[in-house]
């Protein structure tokens, strides 16, 4: 039976409509609007499967109910520190910095050169911790590219990797459709 459900959650494909952006953001973009229906990736522990794989962490984490609840809640702080900007409120910062107390990130001098081990106080919390890291790497090379998707109807989040950073939608072809549509309609509309 445990097998049957371990194979159920490696054939089980990404449902999200964007996908592959840094790690931090990626598991913000476990939750989405899709023709006006809320979805949540991370409701289940077969969904944080998905999102493990997904995000290239199967092989380092397991999908299990306490790596479920330790990454839906780090999920919930980060959107809180993105949403508050600079004026965020000590308990959020609270919250991080406690994510953050869970691991560290341990050097060595391999054969290639530097590698990179993060290690964790519970195995449970790698993912919450890399995406936390993770956070903090893009608020410290450029957080104005981190940017809520400008369609009313997306939570997306996305990395502006334009070289004008004025990119708007997290995909042109859907939110940035769907706004065009909609000022077509207007226009349309207006002129009757």
């Amino acid at each position: 039976m445990q097998q049957e459900h371990r194979s159920r959650q490696q054939d089980a494909v990404d449902p999200r409509p964007l996908v592959g952006e840094p790690l931090c953001l990626d598991l913000l973009n476990t939750r989405w609007i899709e023709e006006r229906v809320r979805h949540d990736l991370l409701d289940s522990v077969d969904g944080l499967a998905v999102w493990l794989r997904s995000a290239g962490l199967d092989g380092r984490a397991v999908a299990d109910r306490a790596t479920l609840d330790a990454t839906v809640g780090t999920r919930e702080i980060l959107l809180a520190l993105l949403e508050q900007g600079r004026s965020r409120s000590s308990e959020t910062v609270d919250a991080f910095n406690r994510v953050l107390e869970r691991g560290a990130l341990h050097y060595r001098l391999g054969d290639d050169g530097l590698e990179e081990h993060p290690r964790t106080d519970d195995p449970a919390w790698l993912p919450s911790w890399l995406a936390a890291a993770d956070y903090l790497r893009l608020m410290a090379d450029a957080p104005e590219r981190v940017k809520p998707c400008a369609h009313p109807d997306c939570v997306l989040h996305f990395y502006d990797t334009t070289k004008s950073g004025t990119r708007r939608w997290c995909s042109m072809a859907v939110c940035g459709n769907r706004a065009k549509a909609a000022r077509h309609y207007e226009r349309a509309k207006g002129g009757r």
